[in-house]
């Protein structure tokens, strides 16, 4: 597995939930969706494919929130976790992916990083560290479109020009390397954040992602408090050490502020 992943910057694990475990994921995350929306109501009107920071306590239940803790504390979850990232691993955050109301609204290619890094910066990144998607499919849908490899290399002429909408071309046109990976229900998909990819839209899409990395600093302005568990609840999940993890970095980083 890590050998398939540092060359192609994704992993496919079929099937890697039960029938009970999408059932009961997929409860969970379409309360939360049904009351984000009634709260961004204009937004998702109008362009939203997802939403995140699904453990905090503004829309699920502390009982829904613990489940969640526990499943992504899972044994299962993190074995996964820790051979991909076998010093620390921290939690980062949890998102939503779904279909943007509007049927004729299009994708588009992309790098995470994008969004808050120049150019200049995006290049380092590929050099510096992973963040890790968890897409966990909880419906039968078109899945994802990446090109394999950019979490290592950086864009071709053509992947540039598209991803940044250079030169008239568009962000949703064809690439030629780009790979289609189509999810059903209980397919697990880990990817890397730096890659280009797009989310394909369609079915009755609907995916969780968790989100894990390396104790990087760089990462903490993407962690909310409330997204974390408590200390106290910490002994009561079965590999708590990603959240740990965060929240010692979250600890190191205030003192240090302090001193």
């Amino acid at each position: 597995m890590i050998e398939y992943y540092n060359k192609k910057g994704y992993v496919l694990i079929r099937n890697f939930l039960s029938d009970k475990e999408v059932r009961e994921l997929r409860t969970i995350v379409t309360e939360f969706h049904q009351l984000w929306q009634q709260e961004n109501a204009d937004f998702y009107a109008k362009q939203a494919v997802n939403s995140a920071y699904l453990t905090s306590n503004e829309f699920l239940t502390n009982q829904q929130r613990a489940q969640l803790f526990n499943f992504i504390g899972s044994t299962k979850v993190m074995s996964l976790v820790h051979k991909l990232i076998p010093t620390q691993p921290c939690f980062i955050n949890t998102q939503l992916f779904f279909n943007p109301v509007n049927e004729q609204q299009n994708n588009y290619w992309h790098r995470d990083p994008q969004y808050h890094l120049s150019v200049e910066q995006q290049k380092a990144a590929l050099t510096a560290f992973d963040v890790f998607h968890f897409r966990l499919a909880l419906a039968d849908e078109p899945g994802v479109e990446l090109v394999p490899g950019t979490h290592k290399r950086w864009d071709t002429k053509e992947e540039l020009e598209v991803r940044l909408e250079q030169h008239g071309h568009k962000n949703n046109q064809a690439l030629s390397q780009g790979k289609i990976i189509k999810l059903g229900a209980g397919d697990l998909l880990i990817f890397s954040a730096n890659m280009i990819h797009r989310g394909l839209y369609g079915m009755d899409r609907l995916a969780l992602d968790i989100l894990f990395c390396p104790p990087e600093p760089s990462i903490l302005e993407f962690i909310r408090d409330d997204c974390l568990p408590s200390q106290d609840s910490l002994a009561s999940i079965a590999d708590s050490s990603a959240f740990a993890n965060t929240l010692t970095l979250k600890q190191s980083l205030q003192q240090s502020l302090k001193s």
